[in-house]
C-alpha cells in the first residue's frame, strides 16, 4: 500500500509504503529511504509502533535527528571531515563542531529515494550519489532493501558499487522504544545486553582516541543484560563527555544487542555483519514533537547503529569501510522480535 506523506521544502512530493508478514507491519517513506512506523505484538496481543519519528515527511526535512533515516555513504563523525585515501586527502562537509557527521547537512536521510520494488512484505529503493557527493570520491549506485520475515524478522540489506575507491558505511538510524513510541518514559528502564568486550574512547566532540577500552568493571558493561539508566548517573568521564551512552562498541559477536522491554515483554535482537555498533542513549532529545502527539522528552529512546567504527579512515589498524573501484558493497542487519 502507498500512500502520501506531504510536500518537502523543495516542492517534491513524498509517499509512506506499508509492508507486512505474519504479525509485524511497517512503514518507510522515500524520503530518505526512513523507517517511519513499525508495529509489533506484545505477549498479551497490545500492538506498538515502538519507533519514534514524525506524522508527515516535511517534519522529517525541517529535523536534524535522523529519526529512522538510511544514513550514507559514511555513518558516524570523521574528525574534521578529512580523511586519506590513496594519494589523495578526502574533504567532507564539517557540520558538527568541527566535524562531519552522518556525511554532512546533504545527508542521505534528506533526499528522495526512487522506488526499485514494492511488494507485499519487502521494498527496494535506489539512490545515485554523483562524484564528489559529501566530498567523496566516484559515481555510487546504491541500494536499501527492507524485508519483513515470518519468523518476526525486519531485515536491512544495503548494496552499493562506485566507479572510483570509495567509502561505503550504510546504517539505519532507526530510534527505538520496546514499550512504544508513545511512553519515552519507559524508554531507560528497559533491559540492554550486548556482548561487546570493549567500546572505542571517544574526545570531548565524540571523535575516537584510538583507545580500544574493555568495558569489563566500567558502566559501558552490558555484557550481563540491565536497565539502560541504570548506571548513567555514576561519575564516568566518558559521560561527562556525551551527555550519556554515544559509543561504539564492538559488534564480533550475534546477537550483538539484545532490548527487551521489562512490562510488555516485546525484546529486539539485533544482528549484523558490521564490525561495530553505535549506542545512543537519546542525550539530545529535548521534547520533540513525534508522532500522535508524542512529545519525545530526553532520553525517550534510543538508537543501536550498526556501523564500521566512527572515524575509522584515519585508524588504519580497525577495519576498513572503503571499498575498490568496481567492488561490490553488501551489508545486512537483521532485528528479530519476539514477544
Amino acid at each position: 500500500m502507498k500512500t502520501e506523506f506531504g510536500t518537502l521544502k523543495n516542492g517534491e512530493k513524498a509517499s509512506l509504503f506499508e509492508i507486512s508478514c505474519g504479525q509485524l507491519t511497517a512503514k518507510i517513506s522515500d524520503y530518505g529511504a526512513t523507517l517511519v512506523q513499525l508495529y509489533v505484538p506484545d505477549s498479551r496481543g497490545n500492538v506498538a509502533d515502538v519507533l519514534l519519528g514524525f506524522d508527515s515527511a516535511a517534519s522529517y526535512d525541517h529535523h536534524g535527528a535522523f529519526f529512522g533515516a538510511t544514513v550514507g555513504r559514511n555513518a558516524n563523525r570523521v574528525g574534521k571531515g578529512r580523511f586519506p585515501m590513496g594519494d589523495k586527502v578526502v574533504q567532507m562537509p564539517i557540520n558538527n563542531n568541527s566535524n562531519n557527521l552522518h556525511s554532512g547537512p546533504e545527508s542521505y536521510g534528506h533526499r528522495l529515494w526512487t522506488v526499485q520494488e514494492h511488494t507485499q512484505s519487502a521494498i527496494c529503493f535506489s539512490l545515485e550519489s554523483p562524484d564528489g557527493d559529501q566530498g567523496m570520491p566516484g559515481n555510487a549506485k546504491i541500494t536499501v532493501t527492507f524485508t519483513l520475515e515470518e519468523c518476526g524478522q525486519l531485515r536491512i540489506t544495503y548494496d552499493a558499487i562506485a566507479d572510483q575507491d570509495t567509502v561505503f558505511n550504510m546504517t539505519n538510524h532507526a530510534y527505538f522504544n520496546m514499550a512504544g513510541h508513545d511512553h519515552p518514559e519507559k524508554a531507560m528502564s528497559q533491559l540492554l545486553m550486548m556482548p561487546a568486550r570493549f567500546y572505542t574512547v571517544a574526545d570531548a566532540e565524540s571523535i575516537p582516541t584510538g583507545e580500544l577500552r574493555p568495558v569489563d568493571g566500567t558502566p559501558m558493561d552490558f555484557r550481563t543484560p540491565k536497565a539502560i539508566g541504570r548506571d548513567l548517573g555514576e561519575d564516568y568521564p566518558c559521560f561527562k563527555l556525551q551527555g550519556g551512552y554515544d559509543h561504539n562498541f564492538d559488534a564480533e559477536a550475534n546477537p550483538c544487542a539484545v532490548l527487551t522491554d521489562p512490562e510488555s515483554g516485546r525484546t529486539m535482537e539485533i544482528s549484523t555483519d558490521c564490525p561495530g555498533i553505535q549506542f545512543y542513549s537519546g542525550n539530545f532529545l529535548r521534547g520533540e514533537n513525534g508522532k500522535n502527539g508524542v512529545i519525545y522528552t530526553y532520553r525517550g529512546g534510543v538508537a543501536l547503529e550498526t556501523q564500521f567504527y566512527p572515524d575509522s579512515m584515519n585508524h588504519p589498524d580497525w577495519p576498513q569501510p572503503v571499498f575498490k573501484a568496481g567492488d561490490a558493497y553488501h551489508s545486512e542487519t537483521i532485528y528479530k522480535f519476539t514477544w
